[in-house]
């Protein structure tokens, strides 16, 4: 069984200020796309591999993962929800997106 990488995006009803949906970069490559309050599967190859989601020229960081045979790692992504978060992401893109293993 090969291992997968769930990803859910969670956003409180109102809040999230980035509305479009998220692109999945998986090891540098696009991988697909997320929309608000959608979860994602991903089959991926044992070994270490980088996760990233991003809309426009707002990115999360990447973040680095080991996948084992027949495991699931998780992942959940937001937009900025708070303005002076948001405000802050037009000069740091990279905070704009955020991406938390779980």
């Amino acid at each position: 069984m090969s291992p997968t990488v769930i990803l859910e995006r969670e956003t409180v009803r109102i809040a999230e200020l980035r509305r479009k949906p998220f692109r999945i970069i998986l090891d540098g490559n696009p991988a697909g796309s997320i929309d608000r309050n959608q979860t994602v599967e991903l089959p991926v190859e044992p070994g270490p591999h980088t996760l990233q989601v991003r809309t426009g020229r707002y990115s999360s960081h990447a973040r680095a993962f080991d996948a084992a045979d027949g495991t699931n790692t998780r992942f959940r992504c937001n937009g900025a929800i708070l303005w002076p978060q948001y405000v802050a992401s037009l000069f740091v893109p990279t905070i704009g997106l955020k991406l938390k293993p779980e």
